[in-house]
């Protein structure tokens, strides 16, 4: 294959993860971050950058957002919202995070390809994605993409829909929300 169509198959791939996406389970965190005081997020690694995408997005949106372990991040609260995005579900950093946003009474949210993980045991909701784990020795044959590649595309999809449905249920438009734009560039 060339690269261009590796990059139609990677576009087919991403079709048939969209189309496996957990109705009720996106809808519930939708609602739940509509709730939230704060949206607390945090990912490892390249599932953490799909996590900083979507706090920008809930800041363009209105609201308060922040990604851990920046200098900026308050602490959490009770009617705080923490949203962990992790394949496996058994990120020890991540595992640690839940623990201490569940002791101080924030709610943990967990976006994951295993929702019986460690992870999607201690979160108060829970996300089901497609997609393939970073070690993917069996063979799957789901993707033929690297380590967690759709995992973490489908992720950053997710997350944008999740950022559309709460538009839609708080009647914000697109001009509304570039106006958060930043502008001191």
């Amino acid at each position: 294959m060339n690269t261009v169509q590796y990059a139609e198959e990677i576009i087919n791939e991403l079709q048939r993860s969209v189309s496996r996406l957990p109705v009720q389970e996106a809808e519930e965190l939708a609602e739940r971050v509509l709730r939230a005081k704060r949206i607390f997020l945090a990912g490892a690694g390249r599932s953490g950058l799909m996590g900083r995408a979507f706090a920008m997005r809930l800041m363009h949106a209105g609201k308060e957002a922040y990604v851990v372990g920046e200098t900026v991040t308050p602490g959490i609260f009770e009617g705080d919202l923490l949203i962990l995005g992790s394949g496996s579900g058994e990120t020890q950093s991540l595992i640690a995070m839940a623990n201490k946003a569940k002791a101080l009474g924030a709610g943990v949210a967990v976006v994951t390809i295993n929702p019986e993980s460690t992870l999607g045991r201690l979160a108060d909701d829970t996300v089901k994605l497609p997609g393939a784990p970073k070690d993917q020795a069996a063979g799957s044959g789901s993707t033929i993409q690297p380590m967690a590649s759709l995992f973490e595309q489908t992720l950053l999809l997710f997350y944008d829909a999740v950022i559309l449905r709460l538009m839609d249920k708080t009647g914000q438009t697109t001009n509304q929300m570039f106006g958060k734009h930043a502008n001191l560039e």
